[in-house]
């Protein structure tokens, strides 16, 4: 892949405390399809975990930030005619006949943990975000979930949510009857919208 820069270690970081490729100001200019930063790796561990990249944020005072920051910005008209652009495209995949999964395996499992017993806050496993300007007008088919079928064997996926033992009691309380209906939320199934009922109250 072509780019501007010649890229290497410079000599004011002998020790590589740090790398960055290109800046804000003056970013790598790319000029053909590729990987700029790649690691390819296979593993034959038997036990433990392999991890092919490793980060770890500490914030010891009243600071902000990630861990990691994935930004895709797009300034062309008509950008993905031909594909799908990404913040970011996370995959597992389970290949060859003989490879079989024992345990557990997720295309994306975030964790939300800790051991203060009163961290405050507003805590969430996953947010769903928007950030648009105030002239922005959505398609109709904006959401902040969408579930798709990409590969060739579609329609595999028995569920849309699975709500293991543990949390079913506080997510999914057990409701005998229902008394008023305060809200709806809007969905779309193959195309029609639909209306899930929110009930304010149930016993």
């Amino acid at each position: 892949m072509a780019n501007t820069k010649a890229i290497g270690v410079a000599f004011a970081d002998p020790a590589f405390d740090s790398v960055q490729v290109g800046s804000s100001g003056d970013p790598i200019a790319l000029t053909s399809s590729g990987v700029l930063n790649g690691s390819y790796a296979t593993t034959s561990a038997t036990s433990g975990d392999t991890r092919l990249s490793y980060n770890k944020l500490t914030f010891t005072s009243t600071g902000s930030g990630e861990t990691l920051r994935a930004f895709s910005v797009v300034t062309g008209t008509g950008a993905a005619a031909a594909g799908t652009i990404n913040g970011a495209h996370i995959s597992l995949e389970v290949d060859g006949s003989s490879a079989s999964i024992s345990g557990a395996a997720n295309a994306i499992r975030a964790t939300l943990g800790g051991s203060d017993a009163t961290p405050g806050g507003t805590l969430a496993v996953l947010q769903l975000d928007t950030n648009y300007s105030v002239n922005a007008t959505l398609p109709a088919t904006a959401s902040f979930i969408r579930v798709t079928d990409s590969g060739a064997n579609t329609g595999e996926i028995p569920l849309f949510a699975n709500i293991e033992t543990g949390p079913a009691a506080t997510c999914a309380p057990t409701a005998s009857s229902v008394t008023t209906v305060g809200k709806v939320i809007k969905v779309m199934i193959a195309g029609t919208v639909y209306y899930v009922p929110a009930y304010t109250t149930f016993s």
